[in-house]
């Protein structure tokens, strides 16, 4: 037999829906065949979403895929599963009591459902006081993730975003407080950010608002976007005050399917308390056999991955957990330590508080910029390194960002910087593209 099988020399279906099957095998050879061509997850640096678990976590994972979690009366296991991971995340954030929050596709519904409560909160204090429920404003900075910017095009709230400048690339107390003002809903903090890995000053933030609920009885809460840093602070950084041990801190995500070892897609959140929860946004069913309460956006969704976020807890412990985020800190720095020995980048806020990343952008005088290093190691060595522009105002500052996982071992660490410095030589020597490009343009059109 031929390898493969009749998609060897025929087109994949790709418009009309087929008129006929095809065998399992065929089917499974096709998808497979496709796929083939992606990148390696083990040379991806630049996803921060889990593209490996053990096996007794898969297996678990591919038994339970017909679960569907919503429906409480059929799998009320599943449920308490769900409760219990909120109990344990609540104690992981410090919540000085009982708690609620549930589990999300990811993090961008969890942030979507605790902006809501920030909002619906805002409008029941402005009513009781019989104020003006018009023009809710949310603060943030340009470091958030996108998810932020659509919550106020989608929820009708204005964005006062906070822009960033080069040298600086999170927010503190100083750039929240012009924007602060009666109509605002809350202010959101980042903890860890996509860009280069750092935390907004939650407590710096935090004694701003403080202060001005003394002084001018504003009640702003904070919502921390811990995406990525909620599974890494409490593990490296434990005694850095950031949750709910902050008087403002109402409400926290968190992604499972990041830095909590999970596969996507699996987020969470989590309520400093159960009032912090406006009871305007939850509903309550029974025509799945029992009354439920929901106030998730999404409604049917697998339980498998929540699933394997408690199998994560349980198996690896806090004791677990800190020693995968620290041996992928220690790597991190190796590799931050070898590209600052090479001589050809500039580290950014490497000597802070950071997720395992390296983020660092080239030395000037380089006739190549971050892309043309980026290309040159996709193309040569198959490593996916992102490179990319700072938001707004610092979109001139071009990065470069290593995310170091757990699948990412001392010996590849070594080879990927030596690949990085082989592809610098390599540049040195013939330019880069960008910068050929940007001679060409300078020439004029007629070259």
């Amino acid at each position: 037999m031929l390898y493969g099988n009749r998609f060897l020399t025929e087109d994949a279906p790709d418009g009309p829906f087929p008129a006929t099957g095809m065998s399992a095998l065929d089917a499974m050879r096709l998808v497979g065949e496709e796929l083939a061509i992606e990148g390696d997850p083990n040379r991806n640096l630049a996803t921060f979403v889990t593209t490996w678990m053990e096996p007794e976590a898969q297996r678990l994972i591919a038994e339970n895929n017909y679960r569907n979690f919503i429906d409480h009366a059929e799998y009320p296991i599943s449920a308490e599963i769900e409760q219990r991971c909120i109990r344990m995340l609540a104690d992981l954030f410090n919540a000085p009591g009982e708690t609620t929050g549930a589990r999300t596709q990811g993090s961008s519904e969890a942030i979507m459902l605790g902006a809501l409560s920030l909002k619906w909160k805002w409008k029941e204090r402005r009513e009781a006081a019989g104020l003006s429920i018009e023009k809710p404003n949310l603060v943030f900075g340009g470091d958030v993730h996108v998810v932020w910017e659509k919550f106020c095009r989608y929820f009708d709230v204005e964005p006062r975003i906070v822009p960033l400048q080069e040298g600086k690339y999170t927010i503190g107390p100083e750039d929240v407080e012009p924007h602060v003002d009666e109509n605002t809903i809350g202010v959101a903090a980042v903890l860890g950010t996509t860009f280069t890995g750092h935390a907004d000053d939650i407590t710096g933030i935090n004694d701003l608002l403080v202060g001005i609920k003394q002084d001018r009885e504003l009640d702003v809460p904070i919502h921390v976007d811990g995406a990525s840093g909620g599974f890494v602070w409490p593990f490296l950084y434990p005694h850095s005050e950031w949750d709910f041990r902050l008087e403002q801190v109402r409400s926290i995500n968190a992604s499972g399917h990041k830095f909590g070892l999970v596969y996507p897609g699996i987020g969470w959140l989590v309520f400093r308390s159960k009032e912090d929860l406006a009871e305007d946004l939850v509903f309550y069913e029974n025509y799945l056999g029992k009354t439920d309460a929901t106030f998730t956006l999404n409604f049917s969704t697998g339980a498998s991955m929540l699933l394997a976020q408690y199998y994560n807890f349980v198996r690896l412990g806090h004791e677990g957990y800190a020693y995968i985020m620290k041996s992928m800190e220690a790597n991190a720095k190796t590799l931050a330590e070898k590209l600052d020995g090479s001589g050809h980048f500039e580290l950014i806020g490497a000597d802070e508080e950071q997720l395992p990343l390296v983020a660092f952008k080239l030395r000037p005088g380089k006739d190549y910029d971050e892309f043309d290093l980026s290309w040159q190691l996709s193309a040569e060595r198959g490593w996916m390194l992102p490179a990319y522009t700072m938001p707004p105002n610092a979109e001139d500052v071009k990065v470069l960002r290593a995310l170091v996982k757990q699948t990412l071992s001392r010996a590849q660490i070594n080879r990927l910087a030596e690949d990085i410095e082989e592809a610098c030589a390599h540049l040195d020597k013939k330019g880069g593209v960008h910068a050929a490009e940007r001679a060409r343009i300078k020439r004029g059109p007629n070259y």
